[in-house]
């Protein structure tokens, strides 16, 4: 292996094009492809920016065609060498450098490599799990190269824009202390604390809030949260946030601000122009039409409820769910009544895996009758009642279930997700954004026999609703507020509680007492104290927003060292054992209570 020496680059691999012809130039990188034709070698070169063809003349310099012999892929390289028009019909429109190519006068082999354990220069599948052994080598691969350029892309537009709007950008303590009212936190024991232990923040929910006590009045932050809890393809236990926080403000100001982010996110990273403002839609009008607080709007296929039409209707099935409280709701699925019974049968397993008891479902014939298991248990005018209000047309495939409103819209709300996926509904290159409003302040825990917060302790409930905290906590709506792009939600915020005896009056209907309340928070209820202005933040996912900005399916494509689905990471071998001595210096083995004796 060979230094740089003198040489230093003078350009990147995406910069040389025919303004540059007869000109000397320095490049460096790594080896993508090695191609001999008849004794001339090319090589296609990589660095971060992009690729030029490189070409080794035995004519031109004996020397150096011999050194690049023995050149092979991933190998590390320094060149030297004038570039030259590619000769006629090899001009490569697929590249930006495609038009030229360098004839190298100088080599210097950097470094070798062994054969990758997977090909870089190929769209080929790989396990995640040897990406992730070697993801340095993975982020070498041009698509997964482009997904970091993105982020740093969008990073760079959400501070010039918060900047311009007059935000302050602030860190917060990474060590705080736990307040245990989401997921898990991950603890850290203190060594000069014994027997007592830090948490990572799950957000910076509570500074944030004291930073306007504080007449901050605008911060944000990127800013890493923690929680230990079961991941999935949009959670890792480390994610990224956009964490902002403002003063006297009220919902609009909010909303304006966060969609001037979405706007200038998407120009910077995508080119394209979002129109404002989003559209919006409240909690119970989502959950009655889609079955879910985040749905995806690109494609209909909505929930239409039966309740009116089946109450007193032949089918036992259907009436007694209502009898009981319960919903029976329906999808229409246009046009798709050629599905086999094979696939009904996979979409009734498929909603039983979201509770439901069965999946009921009725196709329509071109003479407009009911081919069904259950079409015999209806009245004909029962089932032209249906049709009417399902607007039922030969061709159509209605599914229906019965059971509780969550099972209901747990179950449908997935099935309407599956159907979107068969059907091809979910245009990736489509950006459907809605801001979720007035969600309900808290719901009710049967585990934990009491009410928990829907977002979290400190949301404020809306005035109108505050003498139902006492009576009928369940009935407050707060003034929450979700963004969801195309079914996820990329950002949840509200305005927060800034008098003490609105936050007393909220912990008491979460079952949190006087006592428990000055022990987790007292430092939060003496600032409501001492002065704190009306306020209110949101936070957006950055990993899942920069998921669906980039096409991709999973979070771990747009994190540049991400976990496992099992928290592990293979590059690191983390988490991993330490030694016996470090516990002991934590107080979390027994022996150290030995040696102070």
């Amino acid at each position: 292996m060979e230094s740089m020496g003198e040489l230093k680059r003078s350009h990147s691999c995406n910069d040389l094009g025919v303004d540059h012809i007869d000109e000397e130039v320095t490049l460096m990188g790594w080896v993508l492809r090695r191609r001999d034709h008849g004794g001339v070698i090319f090589i296609d070169l990589r660095d971060r920016w992009g690729i030029t063809q490189v070409v080794f003349n035995p004519e031109f310099n004996s020397e150096v065609h011999a050194k690049a012999h023995a050149l092979r892929s991933e190998w590390v390289l320094a060149v030297k060498g004038k570039v030259f028009n590619r000769p006629d019909g090899m001009v490569n429109e697929n590249l930006k450098t495609g038009a030229i190519e360098v004839l190298v006068s100088e080599l210097r082999i950097l470094n070798v490599s062994r054969t990758p354990p997977f090909p870089l220069d190929e769209d080929v599948e790989v396990s995640d799990n040897l990406r992730l052994q070697y993801r340095y080598l993975d982020l070498r691969r041009a698509g997964m190269a482009d997904n970091l350029i993105m982020r740093h892309k969008a990073c760079q537009a959400l501070r010039a824009y918060l900047n311009d709007e007059n935000f302050l950008e602030i860190e917060t303590p990474v060590l705080t202390r736990s307040t245990p009212e989401g997921a898990r936190d991950y603890l850290v024991p203190s060594r000069v604390n014994a027997g007592k232990f830090y948490a990572l923040p799950q957000s910076p929910q509570l500074f944030k809030q004291l930073l306007m006590v504080a007449g901050m009045d605008r911060y944000y932050q990127i800013v890493k949260c923690f929680r230990d809890e079961d991941l999935r393809a949009d959670r890792q236990p480390e994610f990224t946030q956009v964490d902002m926080e403002l003063s006297f403000v009220t919902e609009e100001d909010i909303y304006r601000i966060a969609e001037g982010v979405m706007v200038r996110l998407f120009r910077a990273t995508r080119e394209i122009e979002l129109k404002t403002p989003f559209p919006r839609m409240s909690y119970d009008e989502a959950m009655e039409r889609f079955g879910s607080d985040k749905p995806d709007t690109r494609f209909g296929l909505e929930l239409i409820s039966l309740n009116e039409d089946v109450k007193d209707c032949g089918f036992k099935v259907f009436r007694s769910v209502v009898e009981k409280g319960g919903l029976v709701k329906s999808i229409n699925a246009k046009g798709c009544a050629t599905f086999s019974r094979k696939d009904l049968d996979d979409l009734t397993g498929y909603v039983g895996n979201f509770g439901a008891k069965g999946l009921a479902w009725v196709k329509v014939k071109e003479d407009g009758e009911w081919q069904s298991p259950i079409a015999k248990f209806f009245t004909e005018e029962e089932r032209a009642g249906m049709s009417r209000t399902l607007r039922a047309e030969p061709g159509d495939l209605l599914f229906f279930v019965a059971d509780t409103p969550d099972i209901v819209h747990q179950a449908l709300s997935e099935l309407r997700l599956e159907l979107g996926r068969r059907l091809n509904l979910m245009d990736k290159d489509t950006f459907n954004f809605l801001w979720v409003t007035d969600f309900p302040l808290v719901e009710y825990d049967h585990d934990q026999k009491r009410h928990t917060a829907v977002h979290h302790p400190f949301t404020a409930p809306v005035d109108e609703d505050m003498e139902l905290l006492d009576s009928e906590p369940g009935k407050v709506r707060s003034r929450a507020y979700d963004i969801v792009l195309n079914g996820t939600e990329i950002g949840g915020g509200s305005l927060r509680i800034h008098q003490k005896e609105v936050q007393d009056k909220v912990f008491t209907a979460l079952g949190i007492d006087a006592e428990e309340a000055a022990d987790k928070f007292d430092f939060l209820l003496k600032a409501l104290e001492l002065g704190a202005p009306p306020h209110g933040g949101i936070a957006f996912g950055l990993d899942r927003l920069m998921m669906i900005l980039a096409g991709r399916d999973t979070i771990r494509d747009v994190i540049a060292f991400p976990k496992t689905q099992k928290a592990t990471c293979p590059l690191t071998d983390a988490p991993a054992g330490v030694a016996r001595k470090q516990l002991t210096e934590l107080y979390l083995r027994p022996d150290w209570q030995e040696k102070e004796s």
